[in-house]
């Protein structure tokens, strides 16, 4: 979605909306042209960053944690990944038939 419709939703500037992604706390995908789209998890991460802001909390301290979540998502994936890869081993010599 556009970033007026973002604006909308959120209640948040442009200018606030293009900060958090200068502090590299969002990353819109882009168009072919270049414009910014923003999905529905880009609008739960700004009410978020912005509800965290009102707390005070700085925007280092946000990346930190955001950071923190994508090592751990990232980690997930490649257990799920292995764990996948072993059943699938299993599966094929013929152990679950």
């Amino acid at each position: 979605m556009p970033i007026g419709t973002v604006c909308e939703l959120t209640g948040l500037s442009e200018r606030q909306i293009r900060y958090y992604e200068e502090r590299k706390l969002i990353f819109p995908k882009r168009t072919n042209k270049g414009n910014r789209k923003y999905s529905f998890s880009d609008v739960e991460s700004l009410m978020d960053i912005a509800n965290k802001m009102e707390d005070g909390i700085q925007t280092s301290e946000i990346r930190k944690e955001i950071n923190k979540r994508k090592e751990k998502t990232s980690g997930d994936k490649i257990k799920q990944n292995m764990i996948r890869g072993q059943l699938n081993a299993q599966f094929n010599k013929g152990h679950y038939n």
